[in-house]
């Protein structure tokens, strides 16, 4: 389907963006990769007067690494993440998260700022966000404001955003090196949305007790969600192939999916269990028989 008719700008700085953005009332929207607005222009369900090309906005395709964490600029693309060598040791979560997005074309195109703002609830980025407790950087005509990634999102497609606000950057708190951690997701075919996602991480005391666990899920609400129920079954307990099912078995009963055409809430209820013991046994490198798996 073609597009809509619509009108394009291409600011040159971050200020006269915001501007432009700002004069149209929320009739526009910003654009870098396109990985995700592009077909809703082509479905009809995103219809702006004005599309605001950011993709050439200077300073914001930088990936920081320092003791204070990860910062990702807002148009650091997903390529430019997985090439990131630094990024493997400082933050493997988000590498291994980042290698499940899309396919080769489209993490040459898609851009963490675009995720974020798009907010799909099935996206690895925001659930990231999320479950690392990562601060947003945004801009808008009333100046820079730092907003919790848990607070960002309010629902399907829905964030914090005002119509002249731009994200510019994200930072992830700093990486414990012996951090143990697991991602995993599930779809039709790789590279799909995912029915269901599931990232975590925590430490190990020195008596080998876990502490300080996250645990986010995606695809299984209308944003992505910490299951706190589930870190509190973890903390302060020694990884076993009991407390993995015991948590698995929380965090079904703490999700409540709604039935799709891809599935079924029950079978995606199912899959959050599922995916949970895996990267639980993978982050505490635990072997549990596959004839023992639920699905």
């Amino acid at each position: 389907m073609k597009l809509p008719s619509l009108d394009y700008a291409r600011p040159a700085t971050l200020n006269e963006a915001i501007a432009i953005l700002a004069a149209q009332g929320g009739d526009a929207k910003a654009i870098a990769g396109g990985q995700s607005l592009m077909p809703m222009l082509a479905f009809r369900l995103a219809a702006p007067k004005l599309l605001v090309d950011i993709g050439r906005l200077p300073g914001l395709n930088r990936i920081d690494v320092s003791e204070d964490g990860v910062d990702l600029g807002a148009l650091v693309t997903w390529r430019m993440i997985e090439r990131d060598a630094r990024l493997a040791q400082a933050h493997p979560l988000l590498a291994a998260a980042i290698a499940h997005v899309a396919h080769y074309q489209v993490r040459n195109r898609g851009t963490v700022g675009g995720s974020l703002a798009h907010a799909d609830p099935a996206a690895e980025m925001p659930g990231i966000a999320v479950t690392c407790d990562a601060l947003l950087t945004v801009v808008g005509l009333n100046g820079m404001r730092i907003v919790p990634a848990a607070a960002f999102f309010r629902g399907g497609l829905e964030t914090v955003l005002a119509p002249d606000e731009l994200i510019v950057n994200v930072r992830l708190p700093p990486w414990r090196r012996a951090r143990r951690w697991g991602f995993a997701e599930f779809g039709r075919r790789r590279g799909d949305f995912a029915m269901a996602g599931v990232a975590v991480y925590y430490d190990l005391d020195v008596q080998g007790d876990i502490g300080d666990a996250h645990v986010g899920v995606i695809g299984v609400a209308d944003r992505p969600v910490r299951l706190k129920d589930v870190e509190g079954i973890l903390n302060g307990q020694r990884p076993s192939v009991d407390l993995i099912r015991q948590a698995a078995d929380v965090a079904r009963g703490a999700v409540d999916p709604s039935d799709d055409i891809h599935a079924e809430g029950a079978y995606r209820r199912e899959l959050v269990g599922v995916l949970l013991e895996r990267v639980l046994a993978t982050a505490g490198n635990i072997k549990i028989p596959e004839a023992a798996w639920h699905l």
